[in-house]
């Protein structure tokens, strides 16, 4: 059950208080959320944004990029490039970082299902 495990994550990290599933489009799948003030976030332009900086970090000739880190005065964005999903966590500006992006490798197991579903739609 993703629910369940993301759910847990909000209550694990410390200072986290959105994370948004979203198609590659920016058309949102799944949401969980401590904190309705952080309504930026879903905005369809904000994560259409990361798509477009993602693409555009990838022709600097380093690889695929993976993960961009957005530091703003009252909050932090760290969004993952999972193709076909992209996942945007929104934490407070003191948000262990570090912590997000240690669950890279633990987000597959629990994104399987939902990747699959997005790519035969």
């Amino acid at each position: 059950m993703p629910e369940k495990y993301f759910n847990a994550l909000l209550n694990k990290i410390n200072g986290l208080h959105l994370i948004i599933i979203t198609d590659r489009d920016g058309a949102p799948l799944m949401q969980f959320s401590h904190d309705k003030n952080v309504n930026f976030a879903l905005t369809p332009s904000f994560i259409q944004t990361f798509t477009t900086a993602s693409d555009q970090a990838g022709k600097l000739g380093l690889g695929r990029n993976k993960t961009i880190i957005s530091m703003y005065s009252n909050y932090q964005v760290v969004q993952m490039n999972k193709l076909p999903l992209i996942l945007t966590f929104v934490g407070a500006e003191d948000c262990n970082t570090g912590h997000i992006l240690a669950l890279e490798h633990q987000l597959d197991t629990h994104l399987e299902d939902m990747k699959l579903a997005v790519t035969e739609a």
